[in-house]
C-alpha cells in the first residue's frame, strides 16, 4: 500500500483529481447552463454543460441508465486501483504507473460528479448559477449527479477542405473536463508505449524431430 500511495496515489491521482474538481466547482458556481467564455482564441473556450453519461457527453438513457454507468464508474475505479497496484508490486515501468493514474484519477473524478454533486448542488440553470448546500437541498440523490464539463474545442475544418460534409464544421464538438482529458492521455500513452510495457513472451523454438522418433519404423513395415 505504501508502494501504491508513493507511486501513483500522492504524486499523480491526488494533483489531477484535485485540480479537476477545482475548476468543476468554479465553473458550477460561476457559471450559468450554456455560458461561455473565451480561453485560448482560436483554439479553446470555457462553455459550460452537464451531462448524464460517459466522457465526453455519451449516455446512457433513462434512470437505470443512470444507475447502470454509476455503477460502472465504481467498479471500474475500483478494478483501476487493483491494477495499479498489482503494477507497483510487480515494479511495473514509471510511465505506466503515470498513465494508469491519470486513468484512474479521471475515473474518480467523474464519480465525485455523479455521486455527491446532486445533494452539493441546486440545479444550474440556463440563468440561474448554482448554490452550494442550498437550505432546500440538492437537486438530484446520491448516486444520480450530473457531471460538469466546460472545455470545448472551437477549431473548424477549413471551408476549402476536400471531404464537403466536414467543411466549416468544428473538427471535435465534445465538451469534455480535465477527468476526461486524464483518462484518454492515460490510455493514449498506453496505446503508444504498449510495446515496451508489456512485451509479448517469446514462443519457445519449435522442437524438431526426435532422434529416435523414426527408430523402428521397420519393424511396423
Amino acid at each position: 500500500m505504501n508502494g501504491l500511495l508513493r507511486s501513483v496515489v500522492l504524486p499523480v491521482l491526488v494533483p489531477v483529481l484535485v485540480v479537476d474538481q477545482c475548476i468543476k466547482l468554479w465553473i458550477k458556481t460561476g457559471f450559468t447552463i450554456g455560458q461561455q467564455a473565451p480561453l485560448v482564441p482560436g483554439l479553446l473556450e470555457l462553455q459550460f454543460i452537464e451531462n448524464e453519461g460517459f466522457a465526453f457527453g455519451w449516455a446512457l438513457p433513462g434512470m437505470a441508465g443512470k444507475l447502470a454507468l454509476t455503477l460502472f464508474r465504481i467498479v471500474a475505479a475500483v478494478g483501476i486501483g487493483w491494477f495499479a497496484a498489482r503494477l507497483v508490486r510487480e515494479g511495473a515501468p514509471r510511465g505506466l504507473l503515470v498513465a494508469v493514474g491519470f486513468v484512474w484519477a479521471g475515473a474518480l473524478g467523474n464519480i465525485v460528479d455523479s455521486a455527491l454533486y446532486g445533494v452539493l448542488f441546486s440545479a444550474s440553470g440556463w440563468e440561474t448559477i448554482a448554490q452550494f448546500l442550498p437550505a432546500e437541498g440538492g437537486y438530484a440523490p446520491v448516486g444520480m449527479g450530473h457531471v460538469v464539463d466546460m472545455f470545448h474545442f472551437t477549431v473548424r475544418w477549413p471551408a476549402a477542405w476536400p471531404i464537403a460534409s466536414m467543411q466549416g464544421r468544428e473538427v471535435f464538438p465534445p465538451i469534455w473536463n480535465l477527468a476526461d482529458a486524464a483518462i484518454s492521455c492515460g490510455v493514449i500513452w498506453i496505446l503508444i508505449r504498449q510495446r515496451h510495457y508489456f512485451p509479448a513472451e517469446e514462443a519457445p523454438a519449435s522442437a524438431g524431430p526426435h532422434p529416435t522418433d523414426n527408430e523402428g519404423d521397420s519393424s511396423m513395415v
